[in-house]
This record gives structure tokens, C-alpha cells and sequence, in this order.
């Protein structure tokens, strides 16, 4: 490997590193600090800490790899993630900016659910602190996974000493810087190296694609539709063999924006309510140009892989694969780095969500309720690495697909907390009993659709995405419930 390469990953790393360190002494004095960053973030970083921390390894290797497989078809799927992310920046975020700090300042999803519905605060801190952890691991899994691949297809045979495979120190690796910062600097730093993280993909995102397209080999637009065209007529296609259920089960994905804690929690995070449409302006403006960079990526590439006659085992590796072929060695270095970017926003994000669900809603709840500030940031970073090292062993299976890890924790999230939330900040007659009633219906759905795989085939037809049953039984629980129980006290009028 070109020291080129090794000279933009060092630099990326020591960059991450040095933004922890700075944000350590900063702001993790207090909990509020170390898990929220004191609501102090400005709308450019929130924005782009919320879509970094959203798109994860998925953006460079999984929209691209079913791009580069079923073609314009796939595309659905950012139309629906990009519809759902503005609904949430323009019902949720203001909403959950002012209402957190109206319910005793909760810091936590958890704590803010327990504070919102008093008679059942235990319950719902205890089982939202579960579903968080339990479909965390499973998501940070899938980031590590994409570390994991990063390492195996571009340092092939690096690694391979003393029985460590190249996809096993790609994995190390990653969260080990990870770790290295996250628990340094906590949100703070988790939401800087967002911001940079967010810059680094999205100027990836644009070159990628031009010089696959335009560059030597690409043949132009023209010519790589054609190319496409005698493959097979249906990847320029955005409806050809797509069916109901499918387009349903691909634009749904933006359903589950509402119940994501890792996304959701900047909203709590930002400055003022009154930056949040500045925010959202952002966020969305970085999202539309990054997803029509990964689609481009992945429809080109394919056109790109078959003029050159390249053989592409995995198609979740496009990325890598031209990003090694076409650039100089310190382009391909930075590329490599925006990749890694986008798997480490994400998984940092998370990790510190999980971290602080166990902090605030089970030790300091069940078992230090006087727990001092600097004790409950020591655990908040003893929290950060145990569910890091959960995840690696999740991750450990070389042939997970990172799609379909993400597919599945997606939907646990968006069905658990995604009606709940919305609920809960626009129905006043949202109860206690109705809020936990949704949650468990919500998260339980999932994991039996999951299981008895009707997300692969469903009465003898295509899958049904598992976030559509999970989602509409989690609404209605809410409401049925809310409705015939009586939480005497618990009705309260929301307002914007």
C-alpha cells in the first residue's frame, strides 16, 4: 500500500483524536456535558453531526452496493430517507428541543419519556433503555462490519499475522480510534468530528462519482446509460420489476427517522429552538447532494466495472475498489478516510447514546441514585467501551452484510420510538400506559417479523420491510390504549 494512503489516514486519525482531546477540556465536567454537550451546539454542527451520525458506512458501501446491483430501483430508498429526515427537522426537532428542557431537563430519550409520563416512568426509562442498548449493538455491528471490509478489500494480506485476518484488524482498528475519542470527549467530540466527518463524505461523494463518470474509462454519461442499457434495461429504471410491496418497503425507510435516538438526540442538543430551521436547512441540503452521490456512485460504477471488465465479488466494496484504482495515493487516502468518516460518525454517535442510557436510566437509577457528576461520566466512558466491545463481537462474522444490519436496527428504532415520539410531543392524550403499550408492541413486531422472515418473503411474495408492521401496530397501541386508560393527572396540553 502506497504511503500516499498511509500518510491521509494517519492525519484523519490524529485529527479525531486531537478534536477529543480538545473537546475534554471543554465540556465533560457534568453529565449534561459529557452526554449532551451542555444544548450548546451551533445549527451547522447539529446539522451535519445529524446527518454524519444518520448515514453511517451505508452511504459509501450499502446504497452504493444495491445501486450497483438493482439500479435505479434502489434509489427509493434515499427518496423516502430524504422525505422522512425533513418531517423530523420540521414536526420533532423544535418540538423536542423545547419539551426536553420543559420536563426536568431530561438529557436522555429515557429520561425524558419517564419525566413526560410520570406513572409509568420506571417502566418506560427501563424497557427504552433496553430496546436502545439491545438494537445499538446490533447498528454499531454494522459500521464495524464496514471497517472491517474497508481493511480486507484495500489492504488485502497487510494483517494476515499471527492469525489476524485484514477484516479482523479492520474492526480493531476502528473502534479503537473510536473509542479513543468518544470517550475522551464525549458528545462534544462526537458532534465536532461529526461536523468534519460530514464535510470529508460529502466532498467524496461529489468526486467519486465525476471522475468515474467523466474520468479516463468512464465514457461520459452517454455512453455509461448505454453500457447499462445492454446489461440490463432495468437498472435505469426507477419502476421496472419493482413491486407495490417493494417500493412500499424501500420508502418507508424514512419512517424510522422519527424513533432514532442518535439522531434525535442533536435536536436536544442545539443551541436554541430558533436555530433549528437554519439546522434543518443545513442537514438537508448536505443530505440531497450526499445520497445523489451515493446513487450516482453505485448505477456509474456498474457501468464503470463492466466497459473495464472488472470482476466486483462484493458490490458493497465499489467504493473501495475504484477509490484504490483511480487516484493518486493521497486522494485515495483521503477517500479511504471519508469512508471511515462516515462508519465513525456513526458509530461514535451511538456507542455514546447506548453509554448514556446506561448511565442515566439504569445505574443511576437503580443503583446510584447519588451518583456525583465525575462518577457518572467515569461510567458514562466505562459504558462507551463495553458496548463497543459487544458490537466487535457481533461484528466478527466477515459475511455480514451491512445493509441488512442496518435494515434490521433501523426498523427496531423507528417502530419503538418513532410513533411514541411523535405522539407524545402532538397528542396531549398520550398516556403513560399507551406510551409503553407502544414501545413493547412497537420493538416485539419487529424482532417477530425479523425472525420469522416476512422481511424475505411474506404469503408466498416479496418481504415485507419489517418498519411497515412494526410502525402502524405501535400507533395504534399508543392510541387504543391512551384511549380506554385513564392516567388521571398524566393529560397535559403540548405546544409547539
Amino acid at each position: 500500500m502506497a504511503i500516499g494512503v498511509w500518510i491521509s489516514l494517519f492525519a484523519y486519525f490524529a485529527l479525531m483524536i486531537a478534536i477529543g482531546f480538545y473537546a475534554m477540556r471543554k465540556s465533560t465536567s457534568t453529565s449534561e456535558d459529557y452526554m449532551l454537550g451542555g444544548r450548546q451546539l451551533s445549527p451547522q454542527v447539529a446539522a451535519l453531526s445529524a446527518g454524519a451520525s444518520d448515514m453511517s458506512g451505508w452511504l459509501l458501501l450499502g446504497l452504493p452496493g444495491a445501486m450497483f446491483v438493482s439500479g435505479l430501483g434502489s434509489a427509493w430508498i434515499g427518496i423516502g430517507l430524504l422525505v422522512g429526515a425533513f418531517f423530523n427537522w420540521t414536526l420533532v426537532a423544535p418540538r423536542l428541543r423545547e419539551q426536553t428542557l420543559h420536563y426536568n431537563d431530561a438529557i436522555t430519550i429515557p429520561e425524558f419519556l419517564g419525566n413526560r409520563f410520570p406513572t409509568q416512568a420506571i417502566p418506560l426509562r427501563t424497557v427504552s433503555a433496553v430496546v436502545i442498548v439491545v438494537f445499538f449493538a446490533v447498528y454499531t455491528a454494522s459500521g464495524l462490519v464496514a471497517g472491517g471490509k474497508l481493511f480486507e478489500t484495500a489492504f488485502a494480506g497487510l494483517f494476515n499475522i499471527g492469525g489476524l485476518s485484514d477484516y479482523a484488524a479492520g474492526v480493531v482498528i476502528t473502534l479503537g480510534v473510536v473509542l479513543a475519542y468518544t470517550v475522551v470527549g464525549g458528545f462534544l467530540a462526537v458532534s465536532m468530528t461529526d461536523f468534519v466527518q460530514g464535510c470529508i463524505m460529502m466532498l467524496a461523494l461529489v468526486i467519486m462519482p465525476a471522475v468515474v463518470l467523466f474520468g479516463e474509462g468512464g465514457g461520459g454519461f452517454a455512453q455509461a446509460s448505454q453500457t447499462l442499457n445492454d446489461v440490463d434495461p432495468t437498472l435505469l429504471s426507477w419502476t421496472e420489476g419493482l413491486t407495490i410491496i417493494g417500493w412500499l418497503s424501500a420508502v418507508t425507510w424514512g419512517l424510522g427517522y422519527f424513533g432514532q435516538p442518535h439522531i434525535i438526540v442533536r435536536f436536544m442538543a442545539i443551541r436554541s429552538q430558533k436555530d433549528v430551521p437554519i439546522a434543518r436547512n443545513i442537514g438537508m441540503s448536505w443530505m440531497l447532494i450526499s445520497l445523489i452521490g451515493a446513487v450516482s456512485l453505485g448505477i456509474f460504477g456498474r457501468a464503470y466495472a463492466v466497459r473495464n471488465g472488472m470482476n466486483v465479488e462484493d458490490p458493497e466494496t465499489i467504493f473501495v475498489i475504484l477509490a484504490d484504482l483511480l487516484f493518486h495515493p493521497l486522494i485515495t487516502g483521503f477517500l479511504f478516510a471519508a469512508l471511515l468518516a462516515a462508519i465513525m460518525s456513526t458509530i461514535s454517535s451511538q456507542l455514546l447514546v447506548s453509554s448514556s442510557s446506561l448511565t442515566e436510566d439504569f445505574y443511576r437509577l437503580f443503583l446510584r441514585k447519588e451518583a456525583s457528576e465525575k462518577e457518572t461520566v467515569g461510567i458514562g466512558r466505562i459504558c462507551v467501551v463495553l458496548v463497543g466491545l459487544v458490537a466487535a463481537v457481533i461484528a466478527s462474522d466477515p459475511n455480514s452484510k451491512v445493509l441488512g444490519l442496518v435494515s434490521n436496527a433501523w426498523a427496531g428504532f423507528g417502530s419503538a420510538f418513532g410513533p411514541l415520539i411523535i405522539l407524545s410531543l402532538m397528542w396531549s392524550r398520550t398516556n403513560g400506559a399507551g406510551a409503553l403499550a407502544g414501545m413493547i408492541v412497537g420493538a416485539v413486531t419487529v424482532m417477530l417479523w425479523i425472525s420469522l422472515g416476512w422481511n424475505g418473503e411474506f404469503m408466498g411474495g416479496p418481504g415485507v420491510y419489517e418498519i411497515i408492521p412494526g410502525f402502524i401496530a405501535a400507533f395504534i397501541a399508543i392510541v387504543v390504549v391512551s384511549s380506554v386508560t385513564a392516567d388521571a393527572g398524566e393529560y397535559q396540553q403540548i405546544t409547539r
